[in-house]
């Protein structure tokens, strides 16, 4: 059985708590917050607190929290387990006063009111103790079947990858809902073009699998779409994916 202290109310918590609970073997001492409203999700499932000073001895210490806080709020807590934060851009070392920490980070998005399966959710770990680490994969693997050993430099270049495929992918879906209501069609109508785009990576590259005008090199067509964008800042965002695309096939736009 591990013991683990939890650290933080938001979207990893609440999705890494609730694989906390599947396992018999985590045992989930509390979980600690900034407010009683923050702390709703885990009442009367397990011990809550807002507290941060006060904390129970335990095996392993989650601070799920804002990246821009973990550095600030780790100096002020007096533990002696195993502390580790779940950001992917923070490095290891803003934990160095603790004579024993790791990350833990699980590279997947989050969203509210959405709790995922996070077997398959690859976990990347780090810790400079070889014990420390021995515990953090033990751990890992009562959440995941996919984990991996990254250093903090690793890791960041990592959730940089993850920007592009997550966060600016789904930004290019907002810009995709945006013309589409702009022209009285429905969003939905993309839905199976955009499964079908990421399914087809299961067996080909992103390389492979690029399609479209741009590829292409039909000016006709870029130009036409150019023509139909109002919007100056969706017309500069076209225009600059795609000349990047077809960069080595033919003249900027």
């Amino acid at each position: 059985m591990i013991s683990v202290v939890l650290l933080g109310t938001g979207n990893v918590s609440k999705n890494l708590f609730e694989s906390f609970l599947n396992s018999d073997e985590i045992d989930v001492l509390r979980v600690v917050g900034r407010s009683e409203k923050g702390l709703v999700h885990f009442k009367n499932r397990t011990e809550t607190s807002t507290d941060w000073n006060a904390l129970p001895k335990a095996d392993i210490y989650i601070l799920a929290i804002n990246d821009d806080a973990i550095a600030e709020v780790s100096k002020n807590l007096m533990i002696n387990g195993l502390i580790v934060h779940t950001s992917g851009s923070v490095p290891l070392a803003v934990l160095a006063d603790h004579s024993h920490s790791g990350v833990l980070y699980p590279l997947q998005t989050f969203t509210s009111n959405k709790i995922i399966d996070l077997d398959k959710v690859p976990f990347c770990l780090e810790a400079k103790d070889p014990t420390d680490l021995d515990l953090l994969q033990k751990f890992a693997q009562l959440l995941s079947n996919h984990m991996v050993h990254v250093s903090s430099e690793k890791r960041k270049v990592l959730h940089l990858a993850a920007v592009f495929v997550n966060n600016f992918t789904n930004h290019m879906y907002t810009i995709a809902n945006d013309i589409s209501e702009t022209n009285d069609l429905d969003f939905d109508l993309l839905k199976p073009l955009i499964k079908e785009t990421v399914s087809k990576l299961d067996y080909l590259s992103p390389t492979e699998a690029q399609t479209g005008p741009a590829k292409r090199g039909d000016l006709k067509t870029l130009h036409g779409h150019l023509d139909l964008l109002k919007d100056s800042q969706h017309r500069e965002i076209y225009k600059l994916m795609s000349n990047a695309i077809k960069a080595s096939y033919g003249k900027k736009l």
